[in-house]
């Protein structure tokens, strides 16, 4: 029997294994797991994990993140956000801390092994799924994904159009773009007009 989607994401927005029954340390907060997704979709972004803006949204990628992201796709937010073309599917739904520095910490294991497998196969009209930064890649390419980030995104056009690999739309990260200009000369042109062709916009 196929499970519902309506029914898997009422499952996923109320989960709390993270905190009740986690494998490490409990998440240091109430869990909010976040997630956008249809049946319809017909491009998946899988990306890390909410940080603290998006936590205190509920919506994905509401932050200068968002913003760099849309901009990559070529789309603006009202079909970013239009869950009938558009799924957002992080690799742990729930916003998992900071790291001594500040930075946010890695995806949560708990989430992949328990709510992945189930959640893709709901999604059966996927043509192109974006894979923003190495958690993703690594999980989604397996033995395809190379070393390390910069490697894999280098190689894009193995894995296109099926697979765009990309890395965090973050201002972390506005260094690597500069020391790394082939990303934007050559890769973005062909993910926005792949995008624009898989949703006919």
């Amino acid at each position: 029997m196929v499970e519902q989607l309506s029914d898997l994401l009422k499952d996923i927005r109320s989960c709390r294994i993270c905190l009740e029954e986690p494998n490490t340390t409990p998440l240091p907060h109430e869990p909010r797991p976040v997630v956008q997704a249809a049946t319809s979709a017909r491009i998946a972004i899988f990306g890390q994990a909410p940080g603290t803006r998006v936590h205190a949204s509920g919506k994905p990628f509401t932050d200068p993140s968002g913003d760099r992201l849309r901009d990559w796709l070529g789309i603006g937010e009202d079909i970013f956000y239009d869950e009938t073309r558009v799924a957002i599917v992080p690799m742990g739904f729930c916003f998992p801390g900071l790291d001594a520095k500040g930075g946010d910490l890695p995806p949560r294991k708990e989430c992949a092994p328990l709510w992945r497998a189930r959640l893709l196969s709901a999604l059966p009209n996927l043509k192109t799924t974006i894979l923003v930064g190495q958690y993703a890649q690594k999980y989604h390419l397996g033995a395809k994904a190379k070393k390390t980030l910069t490697e894999t995104v280098e190689v894009w056009a193995e894995y296109a159009p099926d697979f765009f690999p990309t890395p965090h739309p973050s201002w972390r990260n506005s260094g690597w773009l500069k020391k790394n200009l082939w990303f934007e000369a050559e890769l973005l042109p062909v993910l926005k007009k792949r995008v624009h062709s898989v949703l006919e916009v």
